[in-house]
């Protein structure tokens, strides 16, 4: 039962997190149509919550790694050797006002 339940929570939150109300409610939702205690309701929401966020975790891994890859593949500049160069730019721009 708890394996449909979950996957049926799952199914449904999606990326949204829960607000301490709505999990409240929740939780009382649990309570009453799947006849659970408080504190399986409790364990199953926090595993629930658990995993959502180790799914959150791993999609902005793998979110991360093909934007680089992308990145790396049209040759686009990091933020950060960007704006060093820009700041050599302006250094050396400087340096030719003053002489």
């Amino acid at each position: 039962m708890f394996d449909k339940l979950e996957k049926a929570f799952l199914a449904g939150l999606g990326a949204v997190s829960l607000s301490k109300q709505k999990t409240e409610e929740f939780l009382s939702e649990l309570k009453k149509n799947y006849q659970l205690s408080e504190e399986e309701g409790k364990a199953f929401l926090e595993t629930a919550q658990a995993r959502m966020k180790e799914g959150r975790e791993r999609l902005t891994e793998m979110a991360e790694t093909e934007v680089k890859k992308v990145v790396d593949k049209v040759g686009l500049v990091p933020r950060e050797e960007f704006d060093s160069l820009l700041k050599r730019v302006e250094e050396l721009e400087e340096k030719l006002r003053n002489n």
